[in-house]
């Protein structure tokens, strides 16, 4: 018999959205794993559960929950999974939750590059309807520093590729990953991107110093300079200045990390949210080194 042990091994992560979902911890850890701001799979062993496994705890779920709308795989990077596989699990999730209207799951850039257009379409047709990619700038020098692994370009053609099969999209991005160092191109390179992938939601974190990370290890060394909410306030500023769409894109930067809860709707939004963010940074104390929310 199963238990809720077997079930989620390790820290279960999943996107604020997906509060209500039922987690699917189709693998176990991430399959790239070495962005050097995260620490949320550091201690595991990429893996990919057996498909008998994963189909009993489809059956665990299905005894324990009367009605599931939203699924959600975990862990951070179910789309790596092979197609044939990854059908049969949304084949046997069809059948067994039968009410299900939305099954999402995070992605990295290597999943959908190692998928073809035809294998994307498959996925998408059978159920997988959002797709959650950390993109976490538009720069090139910041994904290399990073350790990301893809250039700006390659990922707008991923995110075009996901899009193209049908897939919505939900991408992130990080104010502060450079510290207090020049954070311009990095923001101005990121609003760029953003209009290129016309994304259907965009989110934007603020960097938060994790024990385990390389960036931390520099933290520590003296060598990266945490930035202040005055800093990250005016890059997230600089980022929607440099967003560019006419279709509609859905904002969040209302994340327990951020230093200001923003959000709205590009592009009809998008000189509010500049304005608040000016009238935050005039009434921002800059003698106050401390990093309070305003």
């Amino acid at each position: 018999m199963i238990n809720s042990e077997e079930v989620w091994i390790g820290n279960i992560y999943r996107p604020p959205s997906e509060a209500y979902s039922i987690i699917l911890q189709a693998t176990i850890g991430c399959s790239h794993n070495k962005c050097t701001f995260c620490n949320m799979y550091k201690n595991k062993k990429f893996s990919i559960k057996p498909i008998e496994k994963i189909k009993s705890e489809i059956e665990y779920f299905r005894k324990r929950v009367k009605y599931a709308e939203r699924i959600f795989l975990a862990d951070g990077d179910a789309m790596i999974i092979p197609t044939e596989m990854l059908l049969e699990i949304l084949a046997y999730l069809k059948k067994v939750f039968p009410e299900c209207k939305r099954i999402s799951s995070y992605a990295t850039p290597k999943s959908i590059k190692l998928k073809t257009n035809d294998e994307l379409r498959k996925i998408r047709e059978s159920g997988i309807s959002l797709l959650y990619i950390g993109l976490e700038s538009g720069d090139d020098k910041v994904l290399e520093k990073i350790n990301k692994g893809v250039s700006s370009d390659e990922l707008a053609a991923l995110c075009r590729k996901a899009k193209e099969a049908g897939f919505s999209l939900s991408v992130t991005f990080i104010a502060g990953i450079l510290g207090k160092k020049d954070w311009k191109d990095h923001a101005v390179n990121t609003g760029k991107l953003i209009s290129r992938i016309k994304p259907d939601y965009v989110g934007i974190l603020s960097l938060m110093l994790e024990e385990g990370t390389e960036i931390y290890t520099e933290y520590l060394k003296g060598e990266f300079q945490e930035a202040e909410g005055i800093d990250i306030l005016k890059e997230i500023e600089k980022m929607i200045e440099n967003i560019n769409v006419k279709a509609p894109v859905i904002f969040r930067a209302n994340h327990a990390s951020n230093y200001l809860n923003l959000g709205g709707t590009f592009p009809q939004d998008k000189e509010r949210l500049i304005s608040q963010i000016k009238d935050a940074l005039d009434r921002y104390d800059v003698k106050d080194k401390k990093y309070r929310r305003l």
